[in-house]
């Protein structure tokens, strides 16, 4: 039997209000204090302080900002840890760079930060905010998480994990987190790429999805989910369904699976260049 506890995490599917910080963190607060169970990890959507707004000169916060702040307050309240994306900015030798970052905040004070590789330059974020070029591998009460961004779902190279074996390795991790703004239109991809990562990590997924329509009419229907190692959901979301789930990860179903089906054996040798 696992030594590792098991892992419970809370999905927060909500829809935004566009380009309001205040307003959004007014509606968080109030989902987040009513929780019915308590959690490890909540997580929230990507750019959840202000929808995916392409308005970073007007929106960006400095790093460590208010919404860093109010991320803080909340853990420490709810003794959890909140990870979420939002827009920061960063002045480095006199030039002001954007970032759509995810910050993991612990409830000690810990916290650490990812700023998203893939931007989407179907919607021209990257005319707009800087490319991150480091994963982020977070060991949190004997887990490793990985935690991304939306659009680096389709890539599964970044997404690749390098290792089961145990081994203290940077690249490992048993569990993949994604936040993101994810259009209905392109929802099957979603769902599908969420699962098909789960299978070929051997690792849980969770991805956390926005519903409700943003400030240009684009239409997010949520599909939230949470995925086993085997790429079964353990989660009861419903699309366009406004609800805070918690779920627990099971430490010992993932030990038992990965040492029985040993497939990260084969796996190909190499590693990424940034």
């Amino acid at each position: 039997m696992s030594a590792i506890s098991d892992l419970s995490i809370t999905v927060i599917q909500t829809d935004l209000i566009w380009e309001d910080r205040n307003a959004n963190l007014a509606s968080l607060t109030s989902q987040l204090e009513q929780l019915s169970s308590e959690s490890d990890i909540i997580v929230l959507p990507e750019m959840f302080s202000t929808g995916f707004s392409m308005n970073p000169s007007k929106l960006a916060e400095p790093h460590l900002g208010p919404t860093y702040q109010w991320m803080v307050k909340m853990a420490s309240k709810l003794d959890t840890v909140i990870a979420g994306s939002i827009i920061s900015y960063m002045d480095e030798a006199g030039i002001r760079s954007y970032y759509n970052r995810l910050y993991w905040v612990e409830p000690g004070g810990n916290h650490a930060c990812y700023d998203k590789r893939h931007l989407f330059s179907f919607a021209g974020e990257h005319d707009h905010y800087s490319a991150g070029n480091e994963r982020l591998i977070v060991a949190y009460k004997g887990w490793k998480i990985c935690p991304l961004i939306c659009y680096d779902l389709r890539f599964p190279v970044w997404s690749r994990n390098n290792s089961h074996d145990g081994a203290e390795t940077e690249a490992a991790f048993d569990l993949l987190i994604y936040v993101a703004n994810w259009p209905e239109a392109r929802r099957k991809p979603w769902i599908n790429l969420l699962e098909a990562r789960a299978h070929e990590n051997q690792a849980y997924v969770v991805g956390v999805n926005r519903i409700g329509k943003d400030g240009n009419g684009i239409t997010h229907s949520g599909d939230s989910g949470v995925f086993s190692p085997k790429g079964e959901r353990l989660d009861h979301i419903q699309p366009h369904e406004p609800k805070a789930e918690t779920v627990t990860l099971s430490r010992s179903d993932l030990d038992e699976f990965r040492s029985k089906f040993t497939v990260w054996k084969d796996k190909d040798a190499f590693k990424l260049n940034s």
